[in-house]
């Protein structure tokens, strides 16, 4: 669709006008290619009333016999929803730690990275022109 454009004219007699005198019109270096369109367009389908939403964009979706046979099939045994409490190995104890109240609640854990920025003399200005050069 580079270098399209669409416009519509509300009757036949302005189009035919504009379409004549800027038929072959240089513009941008091109010369424009003008021609009626194939079908009616929406908006003057809408103006004069005989517009009918296509059926693909009022949303109608048809399901395929396998696609009905997967979705509306009983579950397996291998698709079996298992709670997230199941799944938490028995030796982990990060997340008791967490949760005790003896953890202090909204503190930062300082990183190693952090810890070594303040150790060294501080960030340092860009040159604000350093692009002109």
């Amino acid at each position: 669709m580079r270098g399209q454009a669409h416009i519509v004219f509300r009757d036949v007699q302005t189009a035919t006008q504009a379409m004549r005198s800027l038929q072959g019109f240089e513009f941008f270096g091109m010369n424009m290619q003008i021609q009626y369109a194939k079908s009616k367009s929406d908006t003057i389908a809408k103006l004069d009333g005989t517009f009918r939403m296509p059926a693909a964009a009022a949303g109608e979706v048809t399901a395929t016999e396998l696609q009905q046979s997967i979705f509306n099939a009983p579950p397996s045994a291998a698709s079996t929803v298992v709670p997230a409490s199941t799944l938490k190995p028995p030796g982990d104890t990060a997340m008791q730690d967490a949760n005790s109240p003896a953890s202090v609640a909204g503190q930062k854990r300082r990183r190693e990275e952090e810890e070594e920025e303040e150790d060294s003399e501080g960030d340092v200005a860009m040159e604000e022109d350093s692009d002109d050069e």
